[in-house]
């Protein structure tokens, strides 16, 4: 009682009870000396548990050498002293909760007591393990301080390492197996105490004096046997001291423990709720791991499930530490397990651990994401994979897990609150942890675009062979390799670019290149479309700048490999489909892979020091010249892609002087470094600089031994430029290089259909840069009229095209002479030396005759204004005339442009012109012969040609018929054509076009015009022809029922309102009702005053106002007007008409209309048709107001259009 009362009282009053006891030394040594004497001499466990912690508070209160002394000094007297060791509990438990309590104190009771070992010794051979334990953790606080763990170690290896064993080994109470493991613990803190206790047996040897058991142990089965026990602090203990045993030295201590089949219960262990003993066994594992023969034994197949099993468990807790331990472990085994010992029995097991890695990444947990990150890497690895089937869509979750998780890291924004240099120093920091993990994931996801590489020569892994046959197959390698692909520029690329804005890291960008390399291989089929959109991003800018930067010397020399290797494979996948230019022949590309593979490592400088290369006109070596192919052919390709990273004046310079230096040497470049070079002069040229002739003479002598300039051509209106503005190169080299540009251009040939659109279309770049060298050089058009000649259809379809826009659009550019003269001459050459028909022999020969004929008549609806026909016209006249003759029907390409031209060369020019042409024309009996077999299908149930060419076959017939009557010319050849196939066309057409039944109509008013007395056409009657009746004579060769048949087409044909049409059938109608006047005034009067014709006249009228006011509808009404047929209109409503008419603004009518309407006043005041005196008023008004100078002041409208590919003259129509 007195004791727990002083206890107390020391606790409470510390101080106060220390002042007290040490005011006397004596008088403290004395009551110090008491207690020690209680201690030994009581037996009551707890009395003794008592004087223990009195001593040892008070000792360590006072801190008087003295006290200590003397309590040193009573213990080694008591263990002398003492009978048996029985009795020593109380006194080594005291020493060993002193020396704990004391710092130093271990040191120098080694050093002043050192015969108190002996008793040690004593102790723990002694038959009483409270004795034992008391004794080890006196020995464990010894061997705690270096100093004394030194004095003591001949001690330990000499007497106490076999006792310690076999103590250990035979231990029973769990106090002394908890203090035999720290004493453990703290030996294997020192590499002797280590060897001498892992040794593979310690033989434990009676020492003198002492009784003791001999035998054999072993420290990895005295561990295994605590590991086994249930106690989970024994256990954590064990696995502890194996760890620290392992830390000296994996390789010289594991085989022991992994012969001991440790590694076993360890992955047991990790099934256990105990996070302390699951955290122990991870480091032991992770220790293990690092000597073969623990794969070799197949620890690691037997307890990788454990180990995801174990992760998943832990994953769920908070406890982060033992996640990233797990994972390290994960991580160690995955990498260091042998290939040929699969890790992953089935494929179940490897998809579980693909889960727990996925749920890993996605911690929110930095670190933890980080170990996973690595685990991902060493998991992604073939012979991991390979148990069938390949779980492809794991895999592709797992890196989308890890590339989300990266991009989510990234995109943390940084911490910049602080400042000056504590700011700039925790930016660099986190920028650098940014790119480790970024380092890691990339390598990650490398190793997965190598486990595709490798998977792409294995059949078994190209897709998951137990899917239905009839299941879409999604989990394919193919489709892995995509997803690689897509996440590669959607997340891999744009996450580098940005931390390279901050850091560039070689050993980042070494692995980010690879795996751009890598690409290419595991998805052959998009290596071009990716090299493309690398070029595009400047991937050969950021690749040479990289080898700039680190790769000088032979520093970095494996990134120098990696980005030599990713530049080789870019050039050769956009030169082996390039676009623009000829894909090169694999000659070619085995000389550019010869000249890349050797020149590319060698090229490390910046831009300033590669043009310098490039512009060395001394005697370069063969070494060199490689260099500067390889520096030209990347300049080239990044030109291509628009990446200009290189001064362009200077680069034309040092193109220049390579060149030079080519001719100085007398060397012939590979074609790819010709057509690198001509097109880099060809773009960096300034517009106002030009070569000198030396540099364009070595141009022309180098292209000159290319046996064709496609293998040098590369697409681009400044190349185009650049050989056309030279007159040195075109004249070698104009036609090739146009004709290439043609044939690589995209230009619709559908404006050869469609009519010409006003106005000025936008132009595409290509053709503006085109248009502006043919306004500098109008000699460059005889090169495009060859082209249409002698180059292929496609081809010459697109220079007609484009010089078509051109003539438009450079409407004071006079090329008629020009382009009449050059197709005369071919036209003569083709029909001198091929006399046979062109649709056989001379259409082989030129094949582009069409075209030529089409550019011809086009620019003869170019001209406006009426112009006399000069000699070369008239004989270009013969000569087509002469080609139609020769033609079939069937040859529509090309009749139909030529009879446009002989249409246009009859209504476009002066009248004097329009005799001489006629007469030349008619003169060609082949030619006449040709239109009336043509004329002939017009009603034919046979394959019909094109309805344009019917148009144009009837329009110039008719114009013939006309010309030949009003100049009484000479006929050398009769048409026939049956008139009963002509009215019935009219009367019941058969779905016919309305320009077709407009130039029958025109055909047909010439007929009657003519009173059907043409000398050159004549009307045959059909085979059946019924017998006349006595009224018909008079009109004959016309029957009544024809008329009035005649008459109902005309006005079937007026109601379709479609202008042409109507034109050419008021013409036809106003003709018919002439005849009928000339031969029989009655049925004429008859005709005119048909009750339709009002409702006809009605029809064609609509509710705007003053609708009235066409050409068609006022020529109409004043044929009524002149046969006074006032059943179809009135006086009274002719009087509205003139009233309409008077108060319209004549300024805003068509020439057509005025004079449709002039014609309409006239015919009304002939006739005497108005009683009303204002409305002779306003008649007169009006008259007076349509002089002469009102058509004149209207604006002219072009005459000859084209309509369907029909030139058509509307005068012709009209009139």
């Amino acid at each position: 009682h007195v004791l727990f009362c002083f206890r107390d009282a020391l606790v409470r009053h510390t101080s106060l009870v220390t002042q007290l006891v040490a005011q006397d030394q004596r008088v403290c040594i004395y009551f110090i000396s008491m207690l020690f004497g209680l201690l030994c001499s009581v037996e009551d466990r707890s009395i003794t548990d008592l004087c223990i912690e009195v001593l040892v508070q008070l000792t360590t209160e006072l801190k008087l050498e003295p006290v200590i002394h003397c309590l040193l000094d009573a213990s080694h007297k008591e263990l002398c002293n003492m009978t048996s060791m029985r009795d020593s509990l109380a006194t080594m438990t005291f020493l060993g909760k002193l020396v704990d309590a004391i710092p130093g104190l271990a040191d120098e009771l080694v050093m002043e007591h050192g015969k108190l070992m002996e008793h040690l010794l004593r102790g723990l051979v002694y038959p009483n393990e409270g004795v034992q334990a008391a004794i080890c953790y006196l020995y464990g606080k010894l061997y705690s301080s270096p100093m004394a763990a030194e004095m003591l170690s001949g001690h330990f290896r000499e007497k106490l390492c076999p006792l310690f064993l076999s103590t250990l080994d035979s231990a029973q109470t769990k106090e002394l197996q908890i203090n035999c493991l720290g004493l453990l613990r703290q030996l294997l803190k020192y590499d002797l105490f280590v060897s001498l206790i892992v040794s593979k047996s310690v033989l434990i040897e009676s020492a003198e004096s002492f009784e003791g058991p001999s035998g054999e142990t072993s420290l990895p089965l005295v561990l295994k046997k605590l590991l086994l026990s249930r106690d989970e602090i024994l256990q954590v203990a064990s696995a502890q001291c194996i760890t620290a045993v392992l830390v000296h030295s994996p390789a010289k201590h594991a085989p022991a423990f992994i012969h001991a089949d440790i590694p076993e219960f360890l992955f047991e262990h990790l099934s256990s709720p105990c996070e302390v003993l699951v955290w122990s066994s991870y480091n032991c594992l992770i220790l293990l791991a690092e000597e073969p023969l623990f794969f070799s034994k197949c620890h690691t197949v037997y307890g990788i499930e454990a180990v995801v099993r174990s992760l998943h468990g832990s994953l769920k807790m908070t406890n982060t530490e033992l996640q990233k331990q797990g994972l390290m472990l994960f991580a160690e085994i995955l990498t260091r397990q042998p290939e040929e010992i699969r890790l992953f029995t089935s494929s179940a097991m490897c998809t579980d651990a693909s889960r727990a890695l996925q749920e890993a990444v996605s911690s929110p947990v930095l670190d933890v994401a980080a170990e996973a990150v690595r685990a991902i890497s060493a998991f992604l690895r073939k012979d991991h994979q390979s148990s069938p089937p390949v779980q492809y869509k794991a895999l592709q979750a797992l890196l989308e897990a890890m590339l989300n998780r990266c991009v989510e890291f990234s995109q943390t924004p940084l911490n910049r609150r602080s400042l000056g240099h504590t700011c700039n120093r925790n930016s660099r920091r986190a920028i650098l942890h940014r790119g480790k993990f970024l380092l890691s994931t990339l390598e990650g996801f490398r190793n997965a675009c190598r486990l595709a590489v490798e998977f792409l020569g294995e059949p078994s892994a190209q897709e998951n062979p137990f899917t239905a046959p009839s299941a879409k197959k999604e989990d394919t390698l193919e489709a892995f390799s995509e997803f690689l692909l897509s996440a590669c520029d959607s997340l891999c690329i744009p996450m580098v670019m940005r931390h390279s804005e901050q850091a560039t890291q070689p050993d980042l960008m070494e692995v980010f290149l690879s795996i751009l390399h890598s690409l290419f291989v595991v998805v052959p089929h998009m290596k071009v479309k990716f090299s493309k959109k690398l070029a595009d991003s400047s991937f050969i800018r950021l690749t040479l700048e990289l080898k700039a930067r680190f790769c000088n010397g032979q520093s970095h020399s494996t990134l120098n490999q990696v980005c030599s290797s990713f530049l080789y494979h870019v050039c050769l996948n956009l030169l082996s489909a390039p676009e623009k230019t000829e894909p090169p022949s694999q000659e070619e590309l085995s000389q550019v892979s010869e000249f890349l593979e050797h020149g590319l490592l060698q090229i490390s400088s910046r831009n300033p020091e590669s043009l310098a290369l490039l512009s060395d006109r001394q005697h370069v070596e063969v070494a060199v010249r490689r260099r500067q192919y390889c520096i030209l052919l990347l300049f080239y390709m990044a030109h291509l892609h628009e990446d200009r990273f290189v001064p362009e004046a200077e680069l034309f310079v040092a193109v220049q002087s390579f060149l030079l230096s080519l001719q100085d040497q007398g060397e012939c470049p590979p074609l790819v470094v010709c057509r690198a070079s001509v097109y880099l002069l060809a773009m960096c040229q300034d517009k106002d600089s030009m070569l000198d002739k030396v540099v364009v003479s070595a141009i022309r002598k180098l292209l000159e031994g290319i046996s064709d300039l496609h293998l040098v051509y590369t697409h681009h209106p400044l190349l185009l430029r650049f050989f056309l503005v030279y007159p040195e190169l075109m004249s070698r080299f104009g036609h090739s290089v146009l004709e290439l540009w043609f044939s690589w251009e995209e230009i619709s040939s559908e404006e050869l259909d469609d009519d010409p659109i006003p106005g000025n279309p936008i132009l595409s770049a290509n053709l503006a840069a085109l248009f502006q060298v043919l306004r500098s050089s109008l000699s460059i058009l005889l090169i495009l009229l060859d082209l249409i000649c002698s180059s292929p259809v496609d081809i010459a379809r697109k220079v007609l095209v484009v010089l078509r826009i051109f003539l438009r659009k450079n409407e004071d550019i006079q090329v008629g002479g020009l382009i009449r003269g050059h197709f005369l001459l071919i036209l003569q050459h083709l029909l001198v030396d091929h006399g046979a028909s062109p649709s056989r022999g001379q259409l082989e020969a030129s094949r582009n005759l069409p075209l030529l004929l089409s550019l011809l008549s086009w620019v003869q609806l170019r001209n406006e204004a009426e112009q006399e026909l000069d000699s070369m016209a008239i004989k270009l006249l013969h000569q087509v005339s002469k080609l139609c003759g020769k033609c079939d029907p069937t040859d529509v390409d090309i009749l139909q442009p030529s009879f446009n031209f002989l249409y246009g060369s009859l209504h476009g020019t002066t009248l004097g012109s329009q005799k001489r042409a006629a007469a030349v024309l008619l003169s060609s009996t082949d030619l006449i012969e040709l239109l009336e077999k043509i004329l002939a299908l017009t009603w034919t149930d046979a394959a019909l040609p094109r309805t344009s060419l019917l148009c144009s076959a009837w329009l110039l017939t008719a114009s013939f018929s006309a010309q030949q009557h009003k100049g009484n010319l000479q006929v050398h050849q009769t048409l026939s054509v049956e008139l009963d196939q002509v009215l019935k066309a009219l009367s019941f057409p058969k779905k016919k076009t309305a320009l077709l039944s407009a130039a029958i109509l025109c055909f047909l008013r010439t007929a009657l015009q003519q009173s059907f007395s043409s000398a050159l056409v004549a009307l045959m009657p059909s085979s059946a022809q019924p017998l006349s009746a006595p009224e018909d004579n008079a009109l004959a060769p016309l029957g009544t029922s024809q008329v009035l048949s005649l008459l109902i087409g005309l006005q079937n044909l007026l109601v379709q309102k479609d202008p042409l049409l109507s034109q050419a059938c008021v013409g036809c109608l106003e003709a018919l009702l002439d005849y009928l006047h000339s031969r029989s005034p009655d049925i004429a009067l008859h005709v005119a005053s048909q009750p339709w014709n009002r409702f006809l006249l009605f029809t064609l009228l609509d509710a705007e106002e003053n609708s009235f006011l066409r050409p068609e509808i006022l020529r109409l009404m004043a044929l009524f007007v002149q046969y006074r047929s006032s059943s179809v209109l009135s006086r009274e409503e002719v009087g509205l008409v003139l009233q309409g008419a008077a108060l319209t603004d004549l300024s805003t009518l068509s020439n057509a209309t005025l004079r449709a309407l002039h014609g309409f006043f006239l015919q009304v005041q002939n006739m005497g048709f108005l009683a009303d005196h204002s409305i002779a008023q306003t008649l007169q008004a009006s008259l007076e107001d349509l002089c002469p100078s009102t058509f004149s002041s209207q604006p002219c409208l072009q005459d000859m259009i084209c309509l369907g590919g029909v030139s058509v003259s509307l005068s012709h129509i009209r009139n």
